[in-house]
């Protein structure tokens, strides 16, 4: 049979999870015993050994002071210290119920809180543990035990009488504290479960980053060649060109073909330099204006036009790393324009919303459904055309702002547009002259 490796690791958080709760928990029901003790005592006259009784008690208390001051070693063997403390429960209440009527005391219904509760947070080698020590406590005290006439009983004189109080009383207590227990281990081990979860999809995504940050610096290494002799032959033909008459129009086209390369150039410089991680870049004060200026001057001269750039305070400005910020804001942009439609302007609109840097940007075009949505930040998923994206760029500007403690946020009407909201710390002294 195979045996499952996550197992003891499984019992080992939910023992994690459950020991503060039952840290608290024994404080409780070390007073609420305490209570029941001496209320039956001197309410209902009954005749045990009280100092002896509440002895047991004092065990337990002393023992919870103790847990209180070891926590660290009590986070290094959690399902170990559980398990002992559930133990020396059990042997404490044998004791209790010993002295105060043996099997005829209804409060032996709280061996089954000890099972209950090794049940939800411990292995299974402890509850069986704990259940074959609780039968063999419950059958020892019919031989050994101190008889209380008064739980003999069930009636008396037509009254109920103290053993029928007590079963209820012990009901009501088990049931308490199992449900309230249980209750908060499931709570806390949902939490767990999703805090996993969320460090799962964290390492995921650093993952597939660390994939493209691969494939970014192969491409930039591999397309090198290429484009060197793109640039070779376009400069011949623009030489060509130049000295031949009524040929200005494949003059202009060599010309941009050049520029064009050249922009490759620096794009494939920037990604091998930076391993296509520019977000590792150390951070510093800059101009909110000047960085969407700069953006907007990457953008070829028939795009710019259809640009409006709205900044809310001139002398805004945020600690941020400048060109992973430059970047990402450029492919919002670059994406907004792509989508616009019948050159209407493409608004980008920036402010400081309380802590946060908030650069919005708006484009006129179709829109994206509530399916296109829920997509639109995941990784090779794009809705142009093919050969014309590779559906990374949101991906990576949605990584980057997370990495910063960020947000980045879609907001769509199908048929009137998307605008889309990249929200960055601004850091402190934002409004200081830089």
């Amino acid at each position: 049979m195979m045996s499952n490796p996550q197992a003891p690791e499984s019992a080992r958080n939910a023992a994690q999870a459950a020991l503060p709760w039952v840290v608290r928990l024994r404080y409780g029901i070390v007073a609420g015993e305490a209570a029941i003790v001496l209320g039956t005592y001197y309410a209902f006259q009954l005749d045990f050994p009280l100092l002896w009784t509440l002895a047991p008690l004092a065990v337990v208390l002393a023992s919870n002071v103790w847990l209180g001051k070891t926590r660290d070693l009590c986070a290094r063997f959690p399902d170990e210290t559980l398990g002992a403390v559930f133990v020396l429960d059990t042997v404490c209440l044998t004791a209790m119920l010993g002295l105060t009527g043996g099997p005829n005391n209804p409060f032996s219904l709280l061996y089954l809180v000890q099972i209950t509760l090794s049940a939800v947070a411990l292995r299974k080698a402890w509850t069986r543990a704990l259940g074959a020590l609780a039968t063999v406590s419950f059958g020892l005290l019919f031989f050994v035990h101190i008889p209380l006439a008064a739980l003999q009983a069930h009636n008396s004189d037509n009254r109920l009488s103290p053993h029928l109080v007590g079963m209820w009383i012990a009901f009501v207590v088990g049931v308490a504290l199992i449900t309230f227990f249980t209750g908060k281990i499931s709570d806390a081990l949902r939490r767990r479960e999703r805090e996993v979860f969320e460090l799962q999809e964290q390492v995921a995504k650093h993952e597939r980053l660390g994939s493209l940050v691969t494939l970014a610096a192969g491409a930039a290494h591999e397309l090198g060649t290429p484009l060197g002799t793109i640039a070779v032959v376009a400069k011949e033909l623009e030489r060509y060109a130049s000295a031949l008459s009524g040929s200005d129009s494949v003059l202009e086209d060599a010309r941009l073909i050049r520029s064009e390369v050249e922009r490759c150039r620096r794009i494939l410089e920037r990604m091998s330099v930076q391993g296509a991680e520019p977000m590792g870049e150390a951070a510093r004060k800059i101009l909110v204006a000047d960085l969407l200026n700069e953006v907007v001057e990457q953008l070829p001269e028939s795009q710019r036009t259809v640009v409006v750039v709205e900044v809310e305070d001139e002398g805004l400005a945020a600690v941020l790393p400048e060109q992973a910020t430059l970047q990402s804001v450029a492919a919002l942009l670059q994406n907004a324009i792509d989508a616009n439609r019948e050159q209407r302007p493409v608004i980008v609109r920036a402010s400081g919303a309380g802590p946060e840097l908030s650069i919005s940007i708006r484009d006129r075009g179709h829109g994206m459904p509530e399916s296109v949505l829920r997509r639109i930040a995941e990784p090779f998923f794009t809705t142009k055309e093919p050969g014309k994206g590779m559906g990374l760029g949101t991906f990576l500007v949605r990584t980057f702002a997370e990495r910063l403690g960020g947000r980045l946020l879609f907001e769509s009407t199908d048929g009137q547009g998307t605008v889309v909201t990249l929200l960055l710390p601004l850091g402190k002294d934002a409004h200081a002259a830089v």
